[in-house]
């Protein structure tokens, strides 16, 4: 007894101090898994389980007075002593399973630890982790009986055993797997990153159910929407079989069980139809405050129905049905216009109505049986080709033009400025996977803001480089003076751009391969990308093979028209991102084309925003043409 209180106590990583309420946490879940073996018909079945169960709860119940104060720890250390109440009266195991699982939530709630992964793990990484480190005692299929368990004591954990795996979750596997269990064979694996511990989780907890029965779970799970929606990864993560089965019946959970724990992803893609619920309530709480008179109130709800409800599934949804996504960003700013304009209540719950039924349609869209291999390439290809070609244009163009004007002494900064930006997005990518959730509203302004610079650099790029472009006297003033012209200065402003627009796409890459990542098919995924890469790869290597053969005046003119288009397109994007923000205003403008590769929404303030640009750079363009007649005068 005392030696298993001191492996539970003392089960922490080297590496690391185990918060107090993990120690509890563990204790209580021994408790609810073990009692069985202790009470039998309100009888003592094991003298020594009895009496762990009675050490346990009371260390657990100490150990609540010793976390800091809260004000619901009163009610922790109420709940702990009626544990140890029932114990100590021989209660039937479920209602001491019942009460110890009670405590253990409510203990979380009160003092979180990591209660589920940030991403759904990867089943086959965990299959390959546990070959490596644990077939060897726990048996290849789970049995316990692999060939270094013989002589151990207390032997390893048979995962295949049904009826003790009907009471373990994913989270105390997990536990165990961090922090390993003193005096026995099992030691820890905090080294191991966070996602292969819960990878390696998810795959010790899937031998009780045989992949076999994965087929009938997965029609299970597509049939039933309330299900999905209830059923995320966090309560797959932390909810026993057991209590599962009591919840659908046992034939049922275990047949969803087969498909979820060899297939945890598929709660990622109900997740991301439960946010379309939250958004469903901040529209009907909008309409409710509309209905008031708080129009404030009702914009700001129907803002945050679009940036916390919607912008989650926008990547998913645009991968699968990119139209559909269309129509409800379109209507969603649709309903935030007619807010704005005070347009009668019945107006504004059509519109909401109409928003309604959208999202019937994105469930029907997102539904796990819409994923596949195939979709999964076609969006991983899409995305980061459309990403990368706006990012890759400006970059060539800049390395090409340095190139012509022979000064590569500049080339560095270009090169940095870029290959910084895609390590700032690698930092990105690892914030938002295992420290911060980027929402809705950041991603708007990194792309909102990020667009508006660019196109506003792009602007005087454009102008400058099509200043080049005119008249051969000018071109060899050019050429005498570029190497003043282009200063330390003006290389850092290099960067900079590099920087920006590059970032700015690997940005909105990234939180768009988070989204179908989490779908699945990762192979499908990777070969989407690396055919992508290959793409730009070609764009690029013509774009530089072809600008090195033109003379410098059609190479200044051909890069200043192809800066000018880009310059437009980023204006037109990074308006309707700070639209999404709620930083500008949507006004509508129905019938109006919506051309995002161009940057063309139909919305008043982007086409106001684009038709400025336009107009400064036909400004700027005949001003260069204006003065370089001049210099050809004066040369003459």
């Amino acid at each position: 007894m005392a030696v298993m209180l001191g492996i539970i106590l003392s089960a922490a990583p080297a590496s690391a101090q185990t918060a107090p309420a993990q120690t509890i946490w563990r204790l209580l879940d021994y408790i609810a898994v073990d009692y069985p073996e202790a009470v039998a018909d309100g009888k003592i079945a094991s003298a020594s389980e009895y009496a762990e169960m009675q050490e346990f709860s009371a260390t657990a119940s100490k150990l609540i007075g010793e976390l800091p104060v809260s004000s619901a720890r009163g009610g922790l250390q109420g709940q702990a002593t009626n544990l140890q109440r029932i114990i100590a009266a021989k209660a039937p195991p479920q209602a001491v399973a019942t009460a110890a699982r009670g405590l253990a939530a409510d203990l979380i709630k009160t003092y979180p630890v990591p209660l589920a992964p940030t991403s759904a793990p990867d089943v086959a990484r965990g299959k390959a982790l546990y070959a490596q480190h644990c077939a060897n005692c726990h048996g290849a299929s789970g049995q316990g009986d692999g060939p270094q368990a013989r002589g151990l004591n207390p032997p390893p954990i048979a995962f295949a055993d049904k009826e003790r795996a009907s009471e373990r979750s994913i989270f105390a596997l997990y536990q165990v797997i961090e922090q390993g269990l003193d005096g026995t064979s099992m030691v820890s694996f905090a080294e191991l990153p966070a996602q292969d511990r819960w990878a390696l989780a998810f795959y010790a907890g899937s031998f009780a159910y045989p992949a076999s029965g994965a087929a009938n779970g997965k029609a299970l799970w597509d049939a039933d929407a309330d299900l999905r929606k209830r059923l995320d990864l966090e309560k797959l993560v932390g909810t026993t079989p057991a209590t599962f089965a009591a919840e659908v019946g046992d034939d049922k959970a275990q047949q969803l069980m087969a498909y979820l724990r060899h297939h945890p992803e598929a709660t990622v893609t109900a997740a991301a139809t439960g946010t379309l619920a939250l958004a469903r309530t901040r529209l009907d709480e909008a309409l409710a405050a509309y209905g008031r008179g708080d129009s404030k109130a009702a914009t700001d709800l129907a803002l945050s129905a679009y940036l916390d409800g919607f912008e989650p599934v926008e990547a998913v949804l645009s991968a699968r049905d990119n139209a559909l996504m269309i129509r409800i960003e379109g209507a969603m700013g649709d309903l935030r216009a007619a807010i704005a304009k005070g347009e009668p209540v019945q107006a504004v719950k059509d519109r909401v109505a109409t928003l309604d039924g959208l999202f019937a349609d994105a469930e029907t869209a997102l539904a796990p049986s819409e994923a596949s291999a195939t979709s999964s390439f076609l969006a991983a290809f899409t995305i980061l080709a459309r990403e990368g070609l706006e990012a890759l244009l400006i970059v060539v163009a800049m390395i090409a033009f340095l190139s012509k004007a022979d000064r590569r002494d500049m080339l560095p900064y270009v090169h940095g400025g870029w290959v910084a930006a895609l390590v700032a997005g690698a930092a990105t990518w690892a914030a938002a996977t295992w420290i911060i959730e980027i929402s809705g509203a950041s991603r708007e302004l990194t792309e909102g803001f990020g667009g508006v610079f660019a196109a506003l650099v792009l602007l005087w790029v454009g102008i400058w480089m099509h200043g080049k472009s005119n008249a051969d006297a000018w071109q060899r003033y050019i050429r005498e003076k570029l190497s003043r012209a282009l200063n330390r200065r003006s290389a850092w402003f290099l960067f900079l751009l590099a920087f920006v627009v590059v970032y700015r796409e690997v940005f909105e890459t990234i939180l768009f391969y988070a989204a179908i990542w989490g779908q699945g098919n990762g192979g499908a995924v990777v070969a989407g990308a690396f055919t992508a890469i290959l793409l730009l790869a070609v764009i690029a290597f013509v774009m530089m093979r072809y600008s090195r053969t033109l003379p410098i005046g059609k190479f200044f003119a051909y890069s200043s028209s192809l800066i000018a288009v880009l310059a437009v397109v980023l204006i037109g994007k990074g308006s309707a991102a700070l639209q999404e923000a709620g930083y500008l205003p949507v006004t509508p403008w129905t019938g109006f084309p919506r051309v995002e590769l161009l940057g063309i929404y139909p919305t008043r303030e982007t086409v106001i925003a684009q038709l400025v640009m336009t107009a400064l750079l036909v400004l700027g363009f005949f001003w260069n043409q204006r003065t370089a007649n001049k210099l050809g005068e004066i040369a003459a």
